[in-house]
Formats: C-alpha cells, structure tokens, sequence
C-alpha cells in the first residue's frame, strides 16, 4: 500500500512516502516558513518514488496538538491533496508521532510526550506499546488522555497511573526543567523534540487497516486547548 504523511504541528515541517516496503521522507526545522516548505516536499517525494499522488491509498497528517498556524496549514494542505486526489486521511497525534519515533529509534515501550504550548503551559501526553508496535495514548489519574496543564501539574496527572522516572520526547521538558527534570529517566534535552511525518506512517497505516479513514471533509485539527493565545487590553 502507498501512503503519504504530511506534518507542519510544531517548528519542525516534514513529509514521509511509503511505496510499498519503501519509505522516501524530507525533513527540515523551518519555522514560519511551512506554508512554502510542505508542497514542494511532497512533489520532491513523489518524484523520487516515481508515482503520482493518485496512486497513493491514503493520506496521513498531523492533527496536533501543537502550533494553531502550523496545524492549520497542515490540514489544510492535506484537505487539498485529498480532494485533489480523491484519497481517504487520517489524523495523526503530534504527541503520539514523537513516542512513535522513540520507539523506532530507541526501543522505549513507554513514552511520556510533553510539548510547549506556550503560556505557562504544555501539551502531554502519555502512550505505552501495543501488541501491533504502536504507541497507544493512556487514561491517567484524571481519566483524561492528551491534555494541556501548567507544567507543575503535570504531576498530577502522572499519581497512580506511570511509574516515574519515565522516557520524555518533546520540547516541553527543556522548556520547564525545573517543574519537570525529576519525572524524565533520560538525561539533558530529550534526543527527539519534534514529530516527523516517518514516524506518522506506522501509526496512519494502522488506522487505515481499521477502517478509520474519512473523506478529506472530515480531516479535522486537534487543538487540546480550546482557547487561543491573546493579549489583554487595558481595562479588560
């Protein structure tokens, strides 16, 4: 089966192609400059895979959480390639891509994925393996999955349900160190900050194999925080 991922949640902007057992990615850290980086991407995948995107089975992208601007130009632009190519989509979690990636590169079957979501504040998550080879989000103490808290409440969320010191991913841990260092086991900045459209793969193809794909209409983003960053004015 051939699929394409797309991811722009975070600073990072990537694209992964499966071709049946082969994999043809690009990746680069390019904040601000999303909307120009994705689809000339896309078209260099396609290229070195020799396909067009009509021959792909689906498309897979990142949902969030993460950057509002980033997360909307990523569905957006796999909106538009869907529709284009008449292709089913599937979302994917930013926070689940990067325990995904520590998985495929480390081996960790136990992932707790913080992102900085800006405003004293970061996105979280915590995923475990499944018999399938993918990291599967967990409820925690407050019957919740992806959230987004204050960082010394993180904690909370952590009693009863994750034995810590646990392996972080993200850029939440280097952001509040000092709220969070004692619940990571490795040390210094985490080795993987940011998702990857490679790691989105695994993670899509199986949701596809479930019947989880929709029509591009229904491609939606997942915020976790449900209000925007603003600026009070004065005397509000």
């Amino acid at each position: 089966m051939n699929y394409l991922a797309i991811d722009a949640s975070t600073e990072a902007c990537s694209v992964a192609l499966q071709v049946n057992d082969n994999i043809y990615s690009r990746y680069d850290l390019c904040p601000q400059s999303h909307s120009l980086q994705l689809l000339p991407m896309v078209d260099a995948v396609l290229n070195e895979a020799n396909i067009t995107l009509s021959q792909c089975d689906g498309l897979i992208f990142g949902r969030g959480p993460g950057s509002f601007t980033g997360v909307r130009i990523g569905v957006g632009v796999a909106q538009g390639l869907a529709f284009a190519a008449d292709l089913p989509v599937v979302g994917v979690s930013s926070l689940q891509a990067m325990a995904q990636l520590a998985f495929m590169r480390c081996k960790k079957t136990q992932v707790l994925a913080l992102i900085d979501a800006r405003m004293n504040e970061v996105y979280n998550g915590y995923f475990v393996l499944d018999e399938n080879n993918i990291m599967q989000e967990q409820l925690l103490a407050d019957k919740k999955g992806e959230a987004v808290t204050a960082p010394e409440l993180v904690n909370n969320r952590l009693v009863d349900s994750v034995i810590t010191p646990v392996y972080g991913v993200g850029t939440g841990w280097d952001a509040y160190q000092a709220q969070l260092s004692s619940f990571k086991s490795n040390q210094g900045s985490p080795e993987i900050l940011f998702p990857s459209a490679e790691a989105m793969l695994d993670i899509g193809e199986a949701a596809f194999i479930k019947g989880e794909g929709v029509t591009a209409e229904y491609a939606q983003p997942v915020y976790v925080r449900d209000t925007v960053s603003w600026k009070k004015l004065p005397g509000r």
